[in-house]
């Protein structure tokens, strides 16, 4: 079995890091460049890019800031925000990417995960499920969709999703602990893996995320003191989580 993975996510808004709380409230926390390469260099398994203005701004992803971070780390890197057909999804493994991330457009369009998976197969395509209260909301957490987690992450699963990045809108920078309540239900729907977010505070939380979930987006925890990983790959380790030796 794989082991456990921890994955830091820069939520990106006018070309800089950003953090907020429940999705509300957006401050400036760093470069992304600058924040990536060290959380690249200090383990992270892989790394999550996210233009959260894309889809709000209906404008195409920030391509050349992708490729600067593709060129400043060496781990996976997937990137979303702003994907709406296969030839974003393109451009994108093209500046540098090793995966995309499709939200929005996604559930607007369902057909789109199918063409993603035949074009750049299922290991590259990850469906992002934003829910609060069980349901799904799009367009960075500000429109509600009627559809519930788990039966979402079935269909994008039957598509051709390889991964499912599960974010709680109601954990979002709280760092009080993870909806393992949702996590474990959307875990449990699928055999996809899916990656916890939301809500990161402590190691323990961590640990309990990766109880029900393969991989642990890591947020708010981090950016203000990235080196902060190396010693959360620790803490974790003390308490019985398997972790990848990092390189």
């Amino acid at each position: 079995m794989p082991l456990p993975r921890l994955i830091p996510c820069l939520d990106v808004a006018g070309g800089r890091v950003v953090k907020g709380v429940k999705f509300q409230g957006l401050r400036d926390v760093g470069d992304p460049v600058e924040l990536a390469a060290a959380y690249s260099d200090a383990g992270a398994d892989e790394l999550v890019f996210l233009d959260v203005e894309a889809t709000i701004e209906e404008r195409a992803m920030l391509l050349d800031l992708v490729g600067r971070v593709a060129d400043a780390v060496a781990i996976p890197f997937t990137v979303g925000g702003g994907v709406r057909s296969v030839a974003d999804a393109d451009a994108l493994l093209e500046a540098g990417a090793d995966k995309v991330s499709v939200n929005s457009a996604a559930l607007a369009r369902p057909a789109l995960v199918t063409e993603l998976a035949e074009l750049l197969g299922s290991q590259a395509v990850v469906v992002a499920i934003d829910a609060a209260g069980g349901e799904v909301f799009a367009r960075a957490g500000g429109e509600p969709t009627g559809r519930q987690a788990d039966g979402w992450a079935r269909e994008a699963e039957e598509r051709g999703a390889g991964e499912i990045l599960l974010t709680s809108i109601d954990a979002d920078g709280t760092q009080a602990g993870y909806d393992l309540e949702l996590t474990g239900s959307v875990a449990a729907s699928v055999s996809l893996p899916v990656i916890a977010s939301g809500g990161a505070g402590s190691a323990a939380d961590v640990a309990a995320a990766l109880e029900v979930a393969q991989a642990a987006l890591l947020a708010s925890i981090l950016h203000e003191s990235p080196e902060r990983l190396t010693a959360l790959r620790d803490e974790l380790r003390g308490l019985g989580v398997p972790l990848r030796d990092a390189v």
